[in-house]
């Protein structure tokens, strides 16, 4: 869940007057009428999912057809957690319906550091095996940030390594892959035809797994960008400037009627379970946004669930089939030229022009194994 807001914040916007600032349908950010992923100003996230998982089946089986080869995802999982198991089951269903090949590796909650390190290199080195993802949270005793920091860059189909979210930071640069969540609201926004550049956009949420790179996103595509976070003061006012809201704070029903422009997109990551006697399971699921509220305000909005979830798991497998045709389409070349490129330039696309940055990194590392070589020759 989305990094939290404090709860005096939250506090006070569930006092926030209810009253919606405008009827449906003003224009600010909305979508075009024409977009079939919208029932009236509701975007629908699993049509949206539905669709770029065609796309994604149809280019797997070009691939298959092409080069007898598939793209291949593992997930590693530690523990018995019913909801993370849940979740890899789902995405190991995924990856069958689209054709790609799941990979696993199930560890015990008692296994060591090493031995969870062990199985993110074996699938570092599997050559059938293009995508990686550790399932989150891992047990205590574990270094998450160690294990995550294992994956290979080519192969962190999450998006969360270093280098790729530093290329995401950067002006003129793109990174192997960005984070699901994040690329999943980006999505929404482009395929319901809601104009990004030139606007102004509010981020509700700075958490490396949704608020910052959704703002590093928008800021690529030429919005104005301000992020919200717990310490911000008078963040409705912020928030009503925004032509698109992005709320990730991992607080119910943070963002009232009253802080949301008329026309405004609004695109709500969170997942909140609220009481509900009225439910099966005692609870149901809300956003960070009031939809009742909001919808009757904006020009678009995501319900919850049903508008970002279904988009996670279609950008992952997304990013494991770029990851896929990155690496069978570049085997192939390499088989037809018998050579490889420098390491680094196989850590970048290839469309990329590598900057002085890179050329000094490369020569760095180069010096950096000859001295290891030489100082290690004098030790024998």
């Amino acid at each position: 869940m989305p990094e939290g807001i404090s709860t005096n914040i939250s506090a006070a916007a569930a006092s926030a007057s209810p009253t919606p600032s405008a009827p449906t349908g003003s224009a600010t950010a909305s979508a075009s009428p024409a977009s079939p992923f919208m029932k009236a100003n509701i975007i629908d996230g699993k049509a949206v999912a539905a669709k770029i998982r065609e796309e994604i089946a149809a280019k797997v089986a070009e691939l298959k057809a092409k080069y007898n080869r598939v793209p291949g995802l593992a997930v590693v999982i530690v523990g018995d957690r019913k909801d993370s198991q849940t979740y890899v089951r789902m995405k190991r269903k995924a990856c069958e319906e689209v054709g790609i090949a799941p990979f696993g590796a199930d560890l015990p909650a008692t296994a060591t550091q090493e031995e969870v390190l062990e199985a993110v290199r074996g699938f570092n080195d599997n050559p059938d095996v293009h995508g990686i993802l550790v399932q989150l949270p891992l047990p205590k005793h574990i270094d998450e940030q160690a294990v995550l920091g294992a994956i290979s860059v080519e192969k962190d189909v999450d998006g969360f390594h270093p280098l790729n979210i530093g290329r995401l930071a950067m002006k003129g640069r793109e990174p192997l892959f960005a984070p699901c969540t994040p690329v999943g609201c980006m999505e929404l926004l482009e395929r319901c035809n809601i104009p990004i550049k030139g606007k102004r956009a509010v981020v509700v949420g700075r958490s490396n797994i949704v608020g910052m790179p959704a703002a590093l996103l928008l800021n690529k595509r030429d919005a104005t960008v301000t992020i919200c976070h717990s310490a911000t003061k008078d963040m409705e006012s912020i928030v009503r400037q925004a032509d698109i809201i992005i709320a990730a704070a991992g607080q119910a029903q943070l963002v009232r009627g009253s802080w949301v422009k008329p026309g405004a997109a609004i695109i709500d990551v969170g997942t909140n379970p609220v009481d509900d006697p009225s439910k099966a399971a005692g609870y149901r699921l809300v956003g960070d946004v009031h939809f009742e509220e909001c919808k009757e305000v904006a020009g678009a909005i995501t319900p919850v669930p049903g508008g970002v979830g279904p988009m996670t798991i279609a950008i992952l497998l997304r990013n494991t089939l770029d990851s896929g045709e990155r690496f069978i389409t570049r085997d192939v070349k390499s088989k037809e030229s018998s050579r490889k490129g420098p390491l680094l330039s196989r850590l970048v696309p290839e469309r990329e022009q590598l900057g002085p940055w890179s050329v000094v990194a490369a020569g760095s590392l180069l010096a950096g194994a000859a001295l290891q070589r030489a100082l290690g020759s004098r030790r024998q």
